[in-house]
């Protein structure tokens, strides 16, 4: 018997109204047409497993992230009616803002939707997404995820209210923001929030810094 391999994609976006939010499509064909789905598809002779769940996500919803890495493999061999298929998922992280949704191939709708307001889904989606989540809120703890989700310029009120999303729970404000600065990977801007509330000042990710802290092997300890 042939087994076919697929890669499916768990892609998270945050909104601060809405809280942490999940990319899927609607299915265009059987089988779970008009289902809702994690983007993802077969990979193709010529593809590496990277470049077939990146096709498939643009190809599915026009969509480009800012992080991604091979979360599990599935292989339950009731996990696709139509054959026996393993799947390579991957999660992924993606900033909102500045990015519009074009459902194409066989996808009939691309949208985010809350985490707390999934749909029904197709496959064994809802077991992959468990996994994604997990595994997200355990790097949270050692790894600046986090800012992969918020805007280039935020409120450092913005980041924490992430991190409680996203945990499940509420982080001693003064502890964490101590522990995030003391990591020497914020740039403090000399800058204000505008809007709604009281002015606040703006903090940016300063990715190099990171990048060099990484390389010099220091353990980051966020939570």
């Amino acid at each position: 018997m042939a087994i076919q391999v697929a890669t499916d994609a768990v892609v998270f976006g945050y909104e601060a109204r809405k809280g942490l939010c999940l990319l899927l499509i609607q299915r265009k064909t059987e089988p779970f047409a008009g289902s809702w789905a994690l983007p993802g598809g077969f990979v193709l002779e010529h593809e590496s497993l990277e470049q077939a769940v990146q096709r498939e996500l643009e190809e599915e919803t026009s969509l480009r992230v800012n992080y991604m890495e091979q979360l599990y493999t599935f292989g339950d061999p009731e996990r696709d009616p139509r054959k026996r298929v393993i799947s390579v998922a991957y999660f992924a992280l993606v900033k909102r803002n500045g990015q519009a949704l074009q459902a194409s191939t066989d996808a009939a709708d691309a949208r985010w939707f809350a985490m707390e307001q999934l749909p029904a889904l197709a496959f064994d989606h809802t077991h992959i997404i468990a996994k994604a989540l997990q595994r997200l809120q355990a790097k949270l703890s050692y790894e600046p995820l986090g800012l992969e989700l918020l805007d280039e310029k935020f409120p450092f009120s913005e980041l924490q209210q992430l991190y409680e999303c996203v945990l499940q729970r509420p982080v001693d404000r003064r502890n964490f923001k101590k522990k995030f600065m003391s990591l020497g990977i914020l740039d403090e801007l000399n800058e204000k929030s505008v809007g709604v509330g009281r002015p606040a000042g703006l903090y940016r990710f300063n990715r190099d810094k990171y990048n060099e802290r990484r390389q010099q092997g220091m353990v980051l300890e966020i939570l």
